[in-house]
C-alpha cells in the first residue's frame, strides 16, 4: 500500500482524504471519530524510571484497530493524579507521546495516527509547561499583541511535547461574576474578546494552511452562551434569545472562525432548549452553512452521553450529536456506537464520512502522516513571558497617594493570606509546580526593594473560614510599619482531596478552593477572616493597600486608601505585584468585567439594553468600578476627538510627571437602530505609552459599524456615559 494516494505528501490533502476514507471500514471510520481515553491511563512509570503503556490503551486501540484522538496524555492535576513523580516532564513527554503514537500506528490496518489532545487553558497544562495568567488577567491587559506571543509560546511548548492539539478557552462571556470559570473569560465584552481570540489564533496556529512544527491548531471553547447560564451555576440552562446570542456571545466565536481556528469545541449549555451539542440549528445552520467554517467540532467531555435525557438512550444521543454537526467525541460511550447507528438508519453513513474527513483532515495539515516527522525543541523565556502578561494585567483601582511607595517608607507589613504563596496565584487547570517555581508578592518586594527598606510578614488568617487567631500579629507588624501591604483574594487550588465529577469539574469546595470549574458562589465575598483582616489593618491608621489575587470580582469595601487587582498572575505574577507597588513599572490594566458593590445588584455589566430603569430603593444599580476602569501613576488628558472617515483620531496627552499607558477606549451608542439598542458598546481600543509631557495622536479605525451611531471616546465606559459624542451614519449593508 506504499503507493497510496494518502501516503503521498506531495499529493493534495483533499485527495489524500478521499483516498484514504474511501479504503475505511465502517468500523474505522467510527474509531477516528471517538476520543474515548483519559490519557493519563495509557502508561505508567517503570522502576528504571520509563514508561510503559497499559492495558486499558490496547484494549482502546483494539476496539477500532486504532486511535482517532487521545486526551491529556501529558496533564497533570489532583484530578488526574499525575504528579512528578509518575508523570511526563519536559525531558521525557515527547518520548512518551512517541511510544503511544507508535503503538497506534502499529495497531492501525492502514497506519493512521492518533490526535494527541491538550488542555492550554493559560499555558500548557502539563509538567514544567508555563503557566500564564489566566485569561480574565489577559482580558485586564487589553494588549492582544502580548497575548499573541503569549499563545505562540504556549502552542510551542505543546508541539515540542508531541502534543498536536490545544484546548483553549476563548469565547465565555462573563456575565454573571458568581460563576465559577469567570477566570476563563477574557471579560465581559464581546469586543474585547473577539480581538484577544483573534490574538489566539494567529500565536498558535501561525498562518498558512497548515502548521509549522512549532504552531498547534486550536480548538476554540466554549460555543456558545456558557457564560449566560442561570444564577451562574456551571451547566446549567441558558436563557438567550437569538439577538442576544449573536450580540454579545458570538462575536469572539466570529472572529476565530474568520482568524482560521482549527476547531471548537460546543458547549454544556443548552441554546433555546436543545444542548450545544445536539443543537444542530447552532453547530450546523449558523457555524458551517451561514459562516462557512470547515474545521471541527469536539463536543465537551461526556456532553454528548447527556443528550440520552432527550433521545431515551445512548445509541441515538450519539446519532443527535453527529447528525447536528459534532464530529469528535470526548469521553462518551455515544459515538462508540455510531456503527450501530448507521445500520438503524439512525445516520447516514455520509454523514459519518463528513466528519471523519474533518478529522483525517487535520491529521493531514499536521504532518501526522509523514514518517520524517520531528518535534521542535522547547521554546525559551516562559517565565519572563508569564511575568510580561502579569505586569499588564495589574489594574490600580483606588489610589489616595499611597503608591508607589515612597522614599519615605522605611517599613512595609506584607499581610494576608495571599502574600507569602505561589499556590494561589494559578487559576485552574494547572499542573503542580515544582518546589521554588515563581514568586509571591513577599518574594517579589524583598528581592526588589531598595537598600534599608525593612520588609516584615505575617499571614493574619487563612483563605477561607473564620480563624482569627492570626490577627493581633498582623495588627502589631501593621502598627510598627509606615505601609501595609495586604494580599487577599480566592483560590482555584485542587487539592487530592477535592472530589471530582466524571469530567474533571469539582463536585465539592473543599480547602481553600473559591473558584475554578464547578466552584459557583452565590455571593461574591472573601472569607469572613480576611473581612476582619482588612478593618484591623485599616484600624492601626497605617496607610493600607490592598491587593487581591482573584479569578472573579470579589467584594472589597472602600476602607483602605489603595486598592489593586492582579487577578490570577500566574507563578511568576508575585514579582510583577512587587514591580507596580514600588513603581518599578507603571500599573496598566484595565478591568475587563464591571465590579459589582454586591451580588444582589447583579447582572452589571456596562453594555445593557437603554431602558430607563431606576436604581435599588436600597442600594445603587450601578457597579463600583466600570467596565475599562484603571488608574496610572501619572494623569492622562484626552483631546477632541476627530471623525475621519472610516477611523476615529484622538490627542493622548501624558500630564503627570511619569511614564504611563492609557488605553484609549471607543464606544459607540446607537442613535437608531431595528431594535432596542444597547447603553454603550465598545468598538475599538488600543493602548499607548507616554513619557511625562508627550502627546500623541491615536488613529482607531472604525470597522464593522452600520446605522447612525453616536461614538465616544474615554477611558472606561462610566467616563463614555458623560464623553461628548460624535454622529456617525454608516452605510446600512456594513456588516455588524
Amino acid at each position: 500500500m506504499s503507493d497510496a494516494v494518502y501516503r503521498d505528501p506531495t499529493a493534495p490533502t483533499e485527495a489524500r482524504v478521499r483516498d484514504l476514507l474511501a479504503r475505511m471500514t465502517l468500523r474505522e471510520k467510527v474509531g477516528q471519530l471517538n476520543q474515548r481515553m483519559y490519557g493519563w491511563d495509557a502508561y505508567r512509570r517503570t522502576p528504571d524510571g520509563g514508561f510503559e503503556l497499559t492495558e486499558a490503551l490496547h484494549a482502546e486501540t483494539d476496539r477500532f484497530e486504532g486511535l482517532g484522538a487521545l486526551y491529556g496524555l501529558q496533564r497533570a492535576d489532583a484530578w488526574s493524579g499525575v504528579d512528578h513523580g509518575n508523570g511526563p516532564g519536559a525531558q521525557d513527554g515527547a518520548a512518551l507521546a512517541e511510544l503511544v503514537q507508535r503503538h497506534v500506528v502499529g495497531r492501525s490496518r492502514l497506519g493512521i495516527p492518533a490526535l494527541f489532545v491538550e488542555e492550554v487553558p493559560h499555558g500548557l497544562m502539563a509538567l514544567d509547561g508555563t503557566v500564564l495568567p489566566v485569561n480574565l488577567a489577559v482580558g485586564a491587559g487589553w494588549d492582544p499583541a502580548l497575548y499573541e506571543r503569549a499563545a505562540a509560546h504556549a502552542a510551542a511548548e505543546l508541539r515540542a511535547r508531541g502534543g498536536h492539539v490545544a484546548l483553549v478557552s476563548a469565547l465565555d462571556i462573563a456575565r454573571d461574576p458568581r460563576w465559577g470559570r469567570t477566570e476563563e473569560c477574557f471579560g465581559e465584552d464581546p469586543y474585547l474578546a473577539a480581538r484577544l481570540t483573534e490574538a489566539l489564533v494567529r500565536g498558535a496556529q501561525g498562518p498558512g494552511e497548515d502548521f509549522a512544527p512549532d504552531k498547534a491548531p486550536v480548538v476554540l471553547k466554549h460555543f456558545a452562551g456558557q457564560g449566560a447560564t442561570v444564577g451562574g451555576r456551571n451547566s446549567a440552562e441558558s436563557e438567550l434569545g437569538w439577538r442576544e446570542l449573536h450580540e454579545i456571545h458570538l462575536p469572539a466565536a466570529r472572529a476565530g472562525v474568520r482568524a482560521g481556528a482549527a476547531a471548537v469545541m460546543a458547549a454544556y449549555n443548552e441554546v433555546d432548549g436543545m444542548p450545544c451539542s445536539g443543537n444542530r440549528a447552532l453547530l450546523t445552520g449558523l457555524l458551517r452553512e451561514e459562516w462557512g467554517f470547515d474545521g471541527l467540532v469536539m463536543a465537551d467531555g461526556l456532553a454528548v452521553d447527556r443528550l440520552a435525557r432527550i433521545t431515551g438512550d445512548k445509541t441515538s444521543a450519539g446519532a443527535l450529536a453527529l447528525n447536528s454537526g459534532v464530529d469528535l467525541s470526548l469521553w462518551d460511550e455515544g459515538f462508540t456506537h455510531l456503527e450501530e447507528a448507521v445500520e438503524r438508519g439512525l445516520v447516514e453513513e455520509s454523514v459519518l464520512d463528513a466528519a471523519v474527513a474533518r478529522v483525517l483532515r487535520l491529521k493531514f495539515r499536521l504532518g501526522l502522516f509523514e514518517p520524517q516527522r520531528t518535534t521542535c525543541p522547547a521554546p525559551a523565556g516562559g517565565a519572563e513571558l508569564s511575568k510580561d502578561v502579569a505586569r499588564a494585567a495589574v489594574t490600580l483601582l483606588r489610589n489616595d497617594g499611597v503608591l508607589p511607595v515612597g522614599a519615605h517608607v522605611s517599613r512595609i507589613a506584607v499581610l494576608g493570606p495571599q502574600a507569602a504563596t505561589t499556590a494561589h496565584q494559578s487559576g485552574d487547570y494547572t499542573a503542580p509546580q515544582r518546589p521554588g517555581t515563581g514568586s509571591s508578592v513577599l518574594d517579589g518586594l524583598r528581592r526588589l526593594a531598595p537598600p534599608g527598606l525593612d520588609i516584615r510578614h505575617a499571614a493574619g488568617c487563612s483563605l477561607t473560614g473564620d480563624d482569627l487567631s492570626g490577627i493581633p500579629e498582623a495588627i502589631a507588624q501593621a502598627a510598627a510599619s509606615d505601609l501595609a501591604v495586604l494580599v487577599l483574594g480566592g483560590s482555584s487550588a485542587r487539592t487530592p482531596e477535592t472530589v471530582f465529577d466524571a469530567n474533571g469539574a469539582a463536585l465539592t469546595a473543599v480547602s481553600e478552593m473559591t473558584c475554578g470549574e464547578g466552584v459557583d458562589l452565590a455571593g461574591l465575598r472573601l472569607g469572613d477572616a480576611q473581612y476582619a483582616l482588612l478593618d484591623a489593618v485599616v484600624a492601626t491608621g497605617t496607610p493600607t493597600a490592598v491587593v487581591l489575587v482573584q479569578g472573579r470580582p470579589h467584594l472589597v469595601p472602600d476602607t483602605a486608601p489603595a486598592l489593586l487587582s492582579a487577578w490570577y498572575p500566574g507563578p511568576w505574577g508575585g514579582e510583577a505585584i512587587a514591580e507596580v507597588l514600588l513603581g518599578l513599572v507603571e500599573p496598566a490594566g484595565r478591568l475587563p468585567v464591571s465590579v459589582p458593590r454586591s451580588a444582589a445588584q447583579l447582572p452589571v455589566y456596562y453594555n445593557h439594553k437603554d431602558t430607563e430603569y431606576g436604581g435599588y430603593a436600597d442600594e445603587s444599580a450601578e457597579p463600583r468600578y466600570s467596565f475599562g476602569h484603571g488608574l496610572s501613576y501619572t494623569s492622562f488628558a484626552y483631546g477632541e476627538p476627530r471623525l475621519t472617515g472610516s477611523a476615529v483620531e484622538v490627542d493622548v496627552t501624558n500630564t503627570g510627571q511619569r511614564y504611563g499607558r492609557s488605553v484609549v477606549q471607543v464606544y459607540l451608542r446607537r442613535l437608531i437602530a431595528p431594535t432596542w439598542p444597547r447603553t454603550l458598546e465598545l468598538c475599538a481600543f488600543e493602548g499607548v505609552g507616554l513619557a511625562p509631557g508627550e502627546r500623541r495622536t491615536v488613529t482607531l479605525p472604525l470597522e464593522g459599524i452600520s446605522g447612525t451611531v453616536e461614538i465616544r471616546v474615554a477611558a472606561s465606559a462610566r467616563e463614555a456615559l458623560t464623553a461628548k459624542g460624535h454622529s456617525l451614519t454608516a452605510p446600512d449593508d456594513t456588516p455588524l
